[in-house]
């Protein structure tokens, strides 16, 4: 069966509790914890030693485990206190992004590539996967330049973290590029769309099924590839939303989700 999860993100500037609470009461399996500085630091990288023991211990209390966390960075500084913590709570996969390296340009993604080399080997060590997704107007950004990172990163600690929202914004069909990647896909961050970009709308537009991705096709490629990892739900921008707006968005997210899973045999 696979996992549907959410991330913290969505209640950013709520307390690690009442975000878990909220994902709990929603119906989903599991939740992705944010390590997002200004955006829902629920697991603040720079102090997570003192937070260790209570996150462990509402993930256990709510029977709801915490099957990824969203650091963004992928610079070293960053990724050893996750890959440290991560071990320590048992969190499986950090989640990252392109960061600063540009479109279209070969010496970035070649230096992206040697960074991913280096910090994925370094994963290795701590049980962890280090995931990266395409990001719009970065390095990697599409379907040509997601093969050539995973051409170019052969770890065993490193897979495709597939957004289909930014893959739409790059003009493509996103159940369509999964096809092309899902062979190396060890997380999905999800949400619907609305429009070409550059943002992917505001909150609510987010919300599965409101948007214009077919995300039905995307969760069938998922289960006749048998993809077995997790599926966590990313809403950006709600941070400063009411509680009762952030929960029906993950609540209506997951009634959506969940029965295109079922349709599927997913579920």
């Amino acid at each position: 069966m696979i996992q549907l999860g959410v991330n913290t993100v969505l209640f950013g500037d709520r307390d690690l509790r009442t975000a878990m609470e909220h994902i709990k009461w929603a119906g989903y399996d599991a939740a992705e914890i944010s390590a997002l500085p200004g955006m829902g630091e629920h697991l603040p990288l720079g102090n997570w030693k003192a937070v260790a023991g209570d996150i462990k211990a509402i993930s256990e209390d709510l029977e709801l485990p915490i099957s990824a966390t969203e650091v963004g960075s992928n610079t070293e500084d960053r990724l050893m206190p996750a890959y440290e913590a991560c071990a320590e709570i048992g969190i499986p996969v950090i989640n990252v992004g392109p960061g600063g390296y540009e479109k279209d340009n070969p010496d970035h993604m070649a230096r992206l590539i040697e960074q991913l080399n280096r910090m994925a080997e370094k994963a290795e060590p701590f049980g962890v996967t280090l995931c990266i997704k395409a990001h719009v107007n970065t390095a990697i950004y599409n379907t040509p330049s997601t093969l050539a990172i995973m051409e170019g990163v052969k770890s065993p600690a490193f897979g495709i973290d597939m957004d289909p929202s930014h893959i739409h914004r790059a003009g493509e069909v996103p159940k369509d590029a999964l096809r092309s990647v899902v062979s190396r896909v060890k997380h999905v961050h999800i949400r619907d769309c609305v429009g070409p970009g550059p943002s992917p709308g505001s909150p609510d537009q987010q919300a599965c099924g409101r948007g214009e991705i077919d995300l039905l096709g995307y969760c069938q490629v998922l289960v006749e590839a048998g993809y077995d990892g997790p599926v966590n739900l990313e809403i950006i921008g709600a941070k400063d939303w009411d509680l009762s707006r952030q929960a029906i968005i993950a609540a209506e997210s997951y009634g959506y989700l969940n029965a295109c899973l079922k349709m599927c045999g997913g579920r």
